[in-house]
């Protein structure tokens, strides 16, 4: 289920209705809801992968418990890394299995060996990258003792697959969505009417602004080879134009809709294209997956201490696994690189 489908638009009103109007006795209650139409929202896309969402869920909530009860440091060590390596496992068998097999095959084809590459024949899990890492940021959190456990099962349930989040971010925290979980969320008309003007944003710059320019860019890069260098200008504009509509405009859906039902979510862009430097641009640009790597691999691996080639290595590595977190193919990789 898209943002700007019809399946979408029939879906929020009836969940809204029943938020407010039905469970608002207790946050407990709406929890229970928002959890249940999280999953009703993923499972009309494909209901098969919704289990795996559900395992992935229980993975990080069980070894989030057994981590906290633990009583020394080699238990918690255990269940830290079987919850790491499950979760990146999951994510490379579904998003970059093809990718690697393919990739081996040609390249011992260059010496002149042929293989044929077992593939998976299946889609890719929408979505499986964001909860994937909310799940991951969660575990990191509790083993360096920024957070405690959470013991209720449903309120950890709806912070990893909270329908705003499902689609396309932004990438939360439990730090930040968890406790908003575990209050009782009374109705504010003015945030509601925020969150309206917010969706109606989102909608036109996906509609009107990103799907528009969309038309333009691909007919120009479709057609790159018989277009002179100012038509390649032309379509690089669009298509940034058209990205940045795509992009910012689901995540305004995202917030938009959050704020009808009394959560915050993180921003996610705050007018990168009006960035001083580069530096900037990508500290304005996805900005809950920027903040993410730099909070969960940037620092730990040094960040910008140590020497000059300290600091390279750091930054080619977090865009490096950025271009292959954007997709599985070498241009990503090389987007990164760049």
């Amino acid at each position: 289920m898209l943002f700007n489908s019809i399946n979408f638009a029939l879906f929020l009103p009836i969940v809204f209705v029943l938020y407010w109007f039905v469970t608002n006795k207790s946050y407990k209650s709406q929890n229970v809801l928002l959890l249940v139409s999280s999953y009703f929202f993923y499972a009309c896309w494909d209901w098969r992968f919704l289990f795996l969402l559900i395992f992935s869920t229980l993975l990080d909530y069980y070894t989030g418990l057994k981590m906290t009860d633990s009583k020394n440091k080699s238990s918690k060590k255990f269940w830290f890394w079987l919850s790491i390596s499950i979760n990146l496992g999951f994510l490379g068998i579904f998003k970059y299995y093809n990718f690697f097999s393919q990739s081996f095959a040609d390249a011992v084809a260059n010496i002149g060996l042929h293989v044929n590459p077992w593939t998976l024949k299946v889609i890719l899990p929408i979505g499986i990258s964001f909860y994937t890492f909310h799940g991951l940021s969660y575990v990191i959190d509790i083993y360096y003792k920024r957070i405690q456990s959470e013991r209720d099962f449903i309120d950890y349930s709806l912070f990893v697959s909270y329908f705003p989040l499902l689609v396309a971010g932004p990438i939360e925290r439990a730090t930040h969505l968890l406790p908003q979980l575990k209050i009782k969320r009374d109705f504010n008309f003015e945030k509601a009417k925020e969150g309206v003007y917010q969706i109606v944003w989102g909608l036109v710059k996906k509609i009107v602004i990103a799907d528009s320019c969309a038309v333009y860019a691909n007919a120009i890069f479709d057609n790159y080879s018989t277009m002179n260098s100012l038509s390649l200008i032309l379509g690089a504009i669009y298509f940034a134009f058209q990205i940045y509509g795509d992009f910012s405009g689901y995540s305004d859906i995202a917030l938009g809709t959050s704020k009808l039902f009394g959560i915050d979510l993180l921003k996610n862009f705050n007018y990168p294209y009006f960035s001083r430097d580069i530096a900037e641009f990508w500290r304005k640009w996805h900005i809950s997956l920027s903040s993410w790597f730099r909070d969960y691999l940037y620092i730990p691996l040094g960040g910008n201490k140590g020497n000059i080639w300290i600091k390279i290595r750091n930054v080619f590595i977090i865009f490096i696994v950025s271009g292959f977190w954007h997709g599985a193919n070498w241009t990503f990789i090389f987007w990164g690189l760049l």
